[in-house]
């Protein structure tokens, strides 16, 4: 039985992560408002606060054959209407936090014979939308830390990310608010569908796993095909 940490485990694509994993390994899942509304067997979860300067992280087992980092957050609208302290907060959250916790958890995902992290970025990065100023920054981010963490840890850890397109999670419920919002926003994709939680934990397991051995650095695309289909 294999030792996963999750960061934000409480809903959304954190929950669906959660859920699966803790079928058959030992999951240690973090939130930060609401605990889950159910655990897994094989799992405990934490309280964290991933913006406390001084973090707590001694629930971090000795060994860890692999770490999620889930928090983030969307916020859409024109750029003239953020303030410089938006973006150093999402920053905050998208970018220092997983920092923070990759650097705690250091040890023991070395200790693991085939360690793996996955971090979350956004098809706004990699496609220019208008209102995505915030996000896509925070996410560019991300994105440069993934690839810069794959070569530095290899080949003893395996870094790697998801850039889903917008999916059916509580981050996203002002978006799809409405019938009318859901279908729109489904019909700009060649896929003519809304991402669901499920969808990216495909994607998340593969990535911890054995199947994904061979892969390292790289952002794997999760979009219903708006990244590069016209």
């Amino acid at each position: 039985m294999k030792n996963y940490l999750i960061i934000g485990c409480s809903t959304g694509i954190g929950n669906a992560i959660f859920n699966r994993l803790g079928q058959h390994h030992h999951v240690i899942g973090t939130y930060y408002k609401n605990q889950p509304e159910s655990t897994p067997t094989n799992s405990t979860i934490h309280y964290l606060n991933v913006l406390e300067e001084s973090s707590e992280f001694s629930f971090i087992p000795e060994k860890l054959d692999g770490l999620i980092y889930c928090p983030g957050s969307i916020q859409l609208k024109p750029f003239h209407r953020f303030k410089e302290d938006d973006f150093i907060k999402d920053y905050q959250l998208q970018v220092i936090g997983a920092v923070k916790v990759i650097q705690a958890s250091l040890a023991a995902l070395k200790k693991s014979e085939q360690a793996s992290i996955v971090l979350f970025s956004t098809v706004a990065v990699q496609n220019g939308f208008s209102f995505h100023s915030l996000v896509s920054s925070s996410k560019g981010a991300i994105e440069g830390l993934t690839r810069a963490l794959s070569a530095e840890l290899a080949p003893k850890i395996r870094v790697n990310c998801i850039a889903p397109s917008i999916t059916d999670t509580p981050l996203a419920q002002s978006i799809l608010s409405t019938p009318e919002k859901r279908e729109a926003n489904a019909q700009r994709h060649p896929l003519k569908a809304i991402g669901s939680p499920e969808d990216i934990a495909n994607a998340a397991l593969f990535l911890l796993g054995e199947e994904s051995k061979w892969m390292t650095g790289q952002v794997l695309h999760l979009d219903g095909g708006i990244g590069t289909i016209r």
